[in-house]
């Protein structure tokens, strides 16, 4: 087996689901055991300033082997992916399991539970006919978003490490707690990571390459019913939870995820709970267009209004607070990532696919605290959930590919 699926395998058993809405940072600790063992292996590796903070932020650096050349300086290099899987599936007790030679059929997860990768559902199973995949065992997600990334870039590492000769200017090595629950560059020490630019690598398909993604809000939604026996409650209850989904109809009815794709925004109704006397409601808010996506919060401030018109003030309470926004106004400045990204796969038989992300990562915030840092792939899909595969094939091709990415960087920041 290839040296970055058993470094994959050995970080995705390793528990470290985030947990939302909690006050702590990192949301759980057990995020920790994973950056402690991140922090032994890179010393291991020789790498310098190496450390976790008290926050749970790994950071670690391969020293410059350009002292004295001549030409355009050589930018300060970032690598960086994030440790914690997603609360949406079950993390704990992972068992990835290895499919050998995929022979293009039907792949049993859990015959027990009627568990199965199957081509005709998951069409892009076809492209890894004859290729070797890691899959779950039908109980957990697998946790390649982002223990792929994590792997990858160690596994980059520990080539450069052990090949002095391939040359390259300083390369910084930050791995992320807590990026499932938004709050991954909460406490991201920019100045102390030390690099120029950066990438994520954080992304799905083998060539997947992408500087732009949503501006993100939550919106959260406080209703105020009144409860009164239902024998005597004519003209005097409030249902706290019909008046919920009065105001999710006054919504456009095909913006959601369901109905959305590609550039398309949404409203996305994520949490829902409550009783007659009081509801709460959490919503997503998304779109590429920054125009678009304050009219989204407009709306939902409209409709807010129209209820607490209809039903008495302070019917209805609204809080939306923003959460990150596209990140293509601060990668122009620095789109010499982008060309030489997708010429490094080119060199490699990769074929770029430039996209746009129906989400968010750490780059998109970094990129506004002053670290450019578009996003490139880990090869894995089908995140966060139990039919989560990678192609072995895949990560280590994206291993060479920031191999390169280190050892060119320099040809095109003067560009």
């Amino acid at each position: 087996m290839l040296a970055v699926a058993e470094r994959f395998i050995r970080y995705a058993k390793i528990d470290t689901q985030s947990q939302d809405g909690v006050e702590a940072f990192p949301s759980t600790e057990k995020q920790k055991r994973l950056g402690e063992l991140l922090v032994e292996e890179m010393k291991a590796l020789g790498l310098s300033d190496v450390r976790m903070d008290a926050h749970g932020y790994v950071y670690g650096v391969i020293p410059s082997n350009l002292d004295g050349a001549e030409g355009h300086p050589v930018p300060s290099l970032g690598f960086i992916a994030h440790m914690d899987t997603a609360p949406a599936c079950l993390g704990t007790g992972v068992d990835p399991q290895i499919v050998g030679q995929y022979d293009g059929g039907v792949i049993w997860l859990n015959r027990e539970m009627g568990l199965a990768l199957d081509p005709a559902e998951f069409e892009d199973l076809a492209d890894y006919k004859g290729q070797d995949l890691i899959t779950t065992d039908g109980n957990t997600l697998l946790g390649a978003d982002d223990k792929a990334g994590v792997a990858e870039i160690m596994e980059m590492a520990a080539y450069l490490m052990a090949h002095p000769e391939i040359p390259h200017g300083k390369i910084c090595i930050g791995f992320t707690p807590d990026e499932e629950v938004g709050r991954g560059a909460d406490f991201f020490d920019v100045e102390g990571f030390g690099a120029d630019v950066a990438y994520t690598v954080d992304g799905g398909a083998l060539g997947e390459l992408e500087y732009e993604n949503f501006n993100a809000a939550s919106a959260f939604v406080t209703i105020h019913g009144v409860s009164i026996h239902t024998g005597s409650a004519r003209g005097k209850m409030k249902n706290a939870l019909l008046l919920g989904m009065e105001l999710h109809s006054l919504l456009p009815v095909y913006e959601n995820p369901a109905c959305t794709d590609g550039y398309e925004g949404f409203f996305h109704l994520d949490d829902m709970k409550g009783c007659v006397e009081t509801c709460s409601m959490k919503y997503f808010l998304r779109d590429h267009d920054r125009a678009k996506f304050e009219k989204k919060k407009q709306l939902m401030e409209a409709a807010t209004d129209y209820m607490n018109v209809k039903y008495g003030s302070g019917t209805v309470e609204l809080k939306l607070q923003d959460s990150y926004y596209n990140m293509i106004e601060q990668i122009k400045p620095h789109f010499y990532l982008i060309d030489a990204a997708r010429e490094a796969m080119k060199a490699l038989d990769i074929q770029p696919k430039i996209c746009a992300i129906r989400g968010g990562t750490d780059g998109a915030r970094l990129s506004y605290m002053g670290l450019p840092c578009p996003n490139l792939c880990t090869g894995g899909h089908n995140f966060h959930g139990r039919y989560e595969y990678i192609s072995i094939q895949s990560m280590d091709k994206i291993v060479k590919l920031l191999v390169r990415l280190a050892e060119t960087i320099g040809e095109y920041a003067g560009k």
